[in-house]
């Protein structure tokens, strides 16, 4: 981790806000937010999310209000440095986010909450954190019911969570649900919560990851369409026509290139 990490530059793609710089700039924003114990949210996007938020007013809107909204996706990126010559912008991609936090954790002492996922995927994935960094201190883990697609507050979470003393909660329901759990939870955590959908079942090894070369080369939704073709399809067809379509607005027109 680099000694002085610059803070993440909150911008706009597309009228949506993301936020330009590395990983170690965004693990070291989130660990002295989490100090101060005033809640807050973290969103790790990429295509899906941001064009999601496009079309969902209260996505687009908890993304402003959030302590980061880091760029998981190489598109993006690649839409920061094409479309706006932002030369920071870097991948912060969501399980090594997890794992760079909960190291960070380790060493300042801070203990990390674990809300989302199957019950054996949650030991699955406690028995990896701990394998990587036998120090870090898990507070918790909780796998929830079934919730709806805009849960509601649960006070009894609440309580759990706070009193673990818990610095960070790492919540793996899926965008936007995630994302709408962690608005309507946040005045009332403590610690900040982060969303980082699959990378419970990718740190647990429910899942497989994409090669490397997939990943950096913004492939990593064509490798999960092969393994879920039935349930993905649909996310991937919109999401990324309506991505292309937004570049291909921004380079044709430039001067709307921040409209909303």
């Amino acid at each position: 981790m680099t000694l002085n990490p610059a803070a993440p530059e909150p911008t706009e793609l597309f009228g949506i806000r993301v936020d330009v710089g590395s990983m170690d700039d965004a693990v070291h924003l989130i660990c002295d937010h989490a100090e101060r114990r005033q809640g807050g949210l973290v969103c790790v996007a990429n295509v899906d999310m941001l064009t999601r938020a496009k079309r969902t007013p209260r996505l687009a809107g908890l993304m402003r209000g959030a302590v980061a909204v880091v760029t998981d996706g190489m598109p993006l990126v690649w839409a920061l440095r094409r479309l706006h010559r932002r030369d920071r912008a870097s991948r912060v991609y969501g399980p090594g986010l997890v794992l760079a936090v909960c190291e960070a954790a380790m060493h300042r002492g801070q203990s990390v909450f674990l809300y989302g996922g199957t019950p054996d995927e949650l030991a699955l994935m406690q028995a990896s954190l701990l394998q990587r960094f036998p120090a870090l201190q898990v507070a918790g883990a909780v796998s929830p019911p079934m919730l709806p697609a805009e849960p509601g507050l649960d006070a009894e979470i609440v309580e759990r969570i706070n009193a673990s003393g818990a610095s960070v909660v790492f919540v793996g329901l899926g965008c936007p649900k995630q994302e709408f759990w962690m608005d309507t939870h946040q005045q009332q955590l403590q610690p900040v919560s982060i969303g980082v959908g699959l990378a419970f079942a990718l740190i647990a090894g429910t899942k497989s990851q994409a090669p490397r070369w997939m990943r950096e080369h913004g492939l990593e939704w064509l490798y999960r369409l092969c393994q879920e073709p039935g349930r993905l399809w649909k996310r991937y067809l919109v999401g990324n026509t309506l991505f292309i379509g937004y570049v291909l607005r921004d380079l044709l027109l430039p001067a709307r290139r921040r409209a909303p």
